[in-house]
């Protein structure tokens, strides 16, 4: 018999009890919603050169796994980049360089050995600087066809990319343009347009001129590849990848993973990399029809505060009760984004107050103008549920703080994934 200093109090016992039965359970729900992985990737980082780099490969090999599962494949990480020297297609079906690329001859032979035998390049950002020297001929000029480095914006920002072929797998759920999550920008020596081998996927949008803030890096016309392939092989080059940081504290002031749609473009390109099928285009809701949108995780929904119809009515949660000022509709603008209008009055719309950018700035009705901080994209998640990210900021309609109370004001706020991010159209 256990002695009273080790016994239980029942309704602590049943406490116990009660959380080994959840933990089980959420085990076995998360089980379920994995998807079972027909291909595997190899990342390869070096970890070594300026905290905004290597911040950028910590955050990939956190989050790369959690996509994987949730897209069906496999994601290892190493920093021995000796793993090419004899690495074959059978093996690992795409090859990721988060932060450098092959130093030693060995290593070099053995990538382009795997490249002309079937095997596929997902590459980011650093992968392809080199300096004056002109890198590796072979990976800088015939791959990636840049030839050497050139200039590079300053500071990190984000930009709308516009898609320069909807057709590509890696591009059918983007839109005509999309924002990118923030990170520093590279141009080079040679213009890709002029290389019959290379196809730009995606290029700044002149809208977003100008690119950086800091005298002498920053870019006010111009064109500029961001996203593009080669014919001749199974790859494709993505200039993002560098992390805004606080150099003095080390400290992480953005995420390559902020922007849903970049992100949406990384798993369909993995994915005709990987051979592991192509996404089709997501479903999105018709620009005609009047929408109620319910809250995930408490089921409410999205309100025009005591039915206004005036500029400044706040949007917030409130229980879904089946009025007009419930009833919403998406009119597409441009890109894949959408204005969502009200129906007590289709001319006002959902709009991010005083155009802010910031997290937990709250939402209301607006006359539409065709401003950014009015349009959202709808990102499909299956079963009828949507995020809707905003085109100004790139943060997500929000219910703040997981609230369940009526009348709580609806803000954006970074994207997360989470259920308070996460609306039923019904």
């Amino acid at each position: 018999m256990l002695s009273d200093r080790f016994r239980l109090p029942r309704f602590r016992l049943f406490a116990a009890l009660l959380a080994l039965v959840l933990l089980v359970t959420g085990l076995t729900s998360t089980a379920v919603a994995k998807v079972e992985a027909t291909f595997n990737v190899l990342a390869f980082y070096s970890g070594t050169y300026d905290a905004a780099h290597i911040d950028f490969e910590k955050e990939a090999n956190q989050r790369f796994p959690q996509f994987g599962a949730q897209n069906g494949f496999s994601y290892t990480a190493t920093n021995n980049w000796d793993q090419l020297n004899n690495l074959s297609a059978s093996q690992y079906q795409v090859v990721m360089f988060l932060d450098d690329s092959p130093h030693s001859d060995a290593q070099r032979n053995g990538f382009k050995n795997y490249m002309d035998h079937g095997g596929a390049f997902f590459g980011f950002h650093v992968s392809a600087y080199n300096d004056a020297s002109g890198g590796w001929p072979w990976f800088n000029n015939t791959l990636l066809g840049t030839g050497r480095f050139e200039s590079n914006t300053w500071g990190p920002s984000a930009v709308t990319l516009r898609t320069e072929n909807r057709s590509h797998p890696s591009l059918v759920n983007t839109g005509a343009t999309f924002r990118s999550s923030v990170s520093e920008w590279y141009s080079w020596q040679n213009d890709l347009r002029n290389n019959p081998d290379i196809q730009v996927l995606a290029s700044i949008d002149p809208a977003s001129f100008p690119v950086g803030n800091q005298q002498g890096n920053i870019w006010t016309s111009g064109y500029y590849p961001i996203i593009w392939t080669n014919k001749n092989y199974k790859m494709i080059y993505a200039n993002f990848g560098h992390n805004a940081m606080n150099y003095e504290t080390n400290t992480r002031l953005s995420s390559t993973f902020d922007s849903p749609a970049q992100n949406q473009f990384m798993m369909d390109a993995l994915k005709w990399l990987g051979g592991g099928g192509t996404t089709p285009p997501v479903d999105q809701p018709s620009p005609t029809a009047w929408y109620q949108l319910a809250n995930k995780a408490n089921g409410k929904c999205v309100d025009a505060r005591a039915a206004g119809v005036a500029n400044g009515t706040v949007i917030q949660q409130y229980t879904c009760n089946g009025t007009q000022a419930q009833q919403f509709q998406f009119q597409p603008t441009s890109g894949g984004f959408t204005r969502v209008n009200n129906h007590n009055d289709a001319t006002k719309v959902i709009d991010v107050t005083g155009v802010s950018a910031a997290d937990n700035a709250g939402l209301q009705l607006w006359t539409y103008s065709n401003g950014n901080n009015q349009q959202w994209q709808a990102v499909s998640e299956g079963s009828g549920y949507f995020h809707f990210v905003s085109r100004f900021s790139n943060k997500c309609l929000t219910v703040p703080g997981g609230s369940t109370a009526d009348s709580t004001q609806l803000v954006q706020l970074t994207c997360n994934s989470s259920t308070a991010q996460s609306f039923k159209l019904t």
